[in-house]
């Protein structure tokens, strides 16, 4: 099924990071069909109508590592049958080895779906000769697909060094990349010399956004917490670039801010990563927006310290939002 390779000025805007909604028996390693495709079909069209750019599944807190092959697949089409073609929809299809991850990214192409959130496999931590190779007979193998690299150096052991970056930016399937932080932003951003749309998470996204006007989209898990906290980062920051004046944007971080903090268990990156499907979840049923169910072992057990941090950010996201509904309704009136 061919497809057209988007652009780095198509991925632009809000993309929201979705997790696959379970069943409530999924965290028995008996269960099978353990995913949600109503509650998948509801959130895909709550996204659109809210206004979100793109969707972004199936890697860490989206369960890749944990469904079988048979429920990847339903995922697949519910998501993409739902977006319709409204938005891009990239799915996970990193798998142990290099032959699986091919197969399974020819059968997301089959079924419809625009890209790839591709990591590089989880099991040998990669040299840097091997991460570049996996992405050049991935985009060989399939050539139809867009990639989105997914980098995150907790999940796949590799710390996704500026000479990674500089090559994988000369394969043309890849548009973009899952980005995480801000320390290395502009070296990364030279290296690869515009070939590549890095999306920084929201909380990073207005601090990025200052440094370089290429950057101009972010991914969000939070935008199922409550998308019209999303939209409004993102909408603050065109009106800042446009006019010059950075002030309500800023602001806006200032309430977005504090949602951060309890979702990362002592202030560590590297413990909230230990924990990141169950904390991720646990934020998202609290938001109160959708259903993203129980864990998928082995990662349903997770200290209960933790998940009341998670479920407080939750809260806190999805107060922010309904602040804005209020704040929108008097601004009607």
């Amino acid at each position: 099924m061919a497809k057209t390779l988007l652009s780095t000025a198509d991925v632009k805007g809000a993309w929201a990071i979705i997790p696959t909604p379970s069943k409530d028996n999924a965290s028995d390693w008996r269960a099978t069909k353990t995913v949600d495709l109503d509650e998948t079909a509801r959130v895909v069209n709550g996204l659109i109508d809210a206004g979100i750019n793109g969707i972004l599944s199936m890697g860490t807190l989206g369960e890749a590592a944990t469904m079988t092959h048979d429920e990847k697949l339903d995922f697949m089409k519910a998501l993409v049958d739902a977006a319709a073609g409204r938005v891009p929809v990239f799915v996970g299809t990193t798998c142990v080895n290099t032959r699986d991850t091919v197969a399974l990214t020819r059968e997301a192409l089959a079924l419809g779906a625009d890209g790839t959130m591709l990591g590089v496999p989880m099991w040998c931590a990669p040299s840097l000769d091997v991460a570049v190779q996996f992405y050049k007979d991935v985009a060989e193998a399939v050539p139809d697909i867009n990639i989105a690299i997914y980098a995150n150096p907790e999940a796949f052991k590799f710390d996704f060094p500026r000479s990674f970056w500089a090559q994988v930016a000369e394969i043309p399937q890849v548009v973009t990349a899952k980005y995480i932080g801000v320390g290395n932003l502009l070296p990364d951003l030279a290296a690869i010399r515009g070939r590549i749309k890095l999306l920084p998470i929201d909380f990073d996204y207005y601090g990025a956004a200052r440094m370089d006007d290429s950057i101009d989209a972010f991914w969000s898990s939070g935008a199922v917490c409550h998308p019209l906290v999303t939209t409004t980062l993102r909408d603050l920051v065109i009106k800042a670039r446009a006019s010059g004046d950075w002030s309500a944007a800023k602001a806006f971080m200032g309430r977005l801010g504090p949602t951060a903090a309890p979702l990362f268990p002592n202030g560590s990156f590297k413990e909230f990563s230990t924990y990141n499907i169950p904390l991720e979840k646990a934020r998202m049923d609290a938001g109160g927006w959708m259903k993203a169910g129980p864990v998928r072992p082995p990662y349903h057990l997770c200290p209960e310290p933790y998940l009341a941090g998670a479920r407080q950010s939750g809260q806190m996201w999805a107060e922010l939002g309904k602040a804005l509904e209020a704040e929108a309704l008097g601004a009607a009136a």
